[in-house]
């Protein structure tokens, strides 16, 4: 075990607590000033209101990019979660030619740059599936976050598979259960929680998605980072978006802390 001297421990302490002050006190400040009366951010902060908070809940473009955020994320995370897991059973179970070209196919869109990404689907929406008739629309947008999220599944999934101990599945062919039925009670609960796992942070990956979404949202359809990105060009809704940024950072922080405490007691029942 590495053992470190005092002085390098105080050396690390201080290291790594400048690296998350300067993470998070912007987000502190993005947070205290969505609180704030004035309709434009400032520090410090001389008067606290719910004003804006209870403009934004009332406010309709806001209302409709938060909706669409959730229907677009829950979507895509669907999508990746069947997708993600068949790829995992797949390449953990079979041995096949291309084996190692799947697993990079798979990996390669959580890699690629988003822009990359977005121009290469709104290429092949615009140029070639519109001009044959398919309008492909709202769905194009969750098959584009779909294609990145599936890598958060296919991680946890996979890595779990990797650990689990083939015998159980074989006992329960031996004792008579049908393929199904040794899914359903042998092999899901095994690697339940790295499912949901990954369902969470693939959930939480494309609720915040901007770039990509750029790309492949139909004309008059904003989801809230792009409603956020569009009002940031307008000084005094600075305190609306605050609020909004907030609600964008709760909401992503909520699948991700369920997903580590997934994991954290997955690792912790070995």
């Amino acid at each position: 075990m590495l053992r470190l001297s005092r002085t390098s421990k105080i050396i690390l302490i201080i290291l790594v607590t400048f690296i998350l002050t300067f993470m998070y006190v912007p987000l502190l400040v993005l947070i205290l000033n969505s609180f704030n009366q004035s309709n434009i951010s400032s520090w410090p902060i001389e008067t606290f209101s719910f004003t804006w908070w209870e403009f934004a809940a009332t406010y309709q473009p806001i209302r409709t990019a938060l909706l669409n955020s959730i229907i677009v994320a829950t979507g895509s995370t669907i999508i990746a979660a069947i997708l993600g897991t068949l790829v995992a059973f797949a390449l953990k179970g079979y041995d096949f030619f291309g084996k190692g070209t799947v697993n990079l196919l798979v990996v390669l869109p959580i890699a690629l740059p988003g822009v990359v990404t977005g121009v290469a689907f709104s290429n092949t929406y615009n140029n070639f599936l519109s001009p044959a008739g398919f309008n492909i629309g709202y769905f194009g947008m969750i098959v584009a976050h779909a294609t990145f999220c599936i890598v958060m599944v296919f991680n946890n999934v996979f890595a779990r598979l990797k650990r689990m101990n083939p015998s159980l599945q074989e006992a329960s062919a031996d004792l008579g259960a049908g393929l199904w039925q040794t899914f359903r009670l042998v092999t899901f609960p095994q690697f339940r929680t790295a499912f949901v796992a990954g369902a969470l942070l693939a959930f939480a990956l494309s609720f915040d998605e901007v770039v990509v979404t750029i790309f492949t949202a139909p004309p008059g359809v904003d989801t809230l980072p792009l409603w956020i990105l569009k009002e940031m060009s307008r000084p005094n809704q600075a305190s609306v978006v605050n609020v909004v940024a907030t609600v964008v950072i709760l909401i992503s922080l909520i699948p991700v802390f369920i997903s580590q405490r997934l994991t954290r007691a997955q690792d912790e029942g070995k």
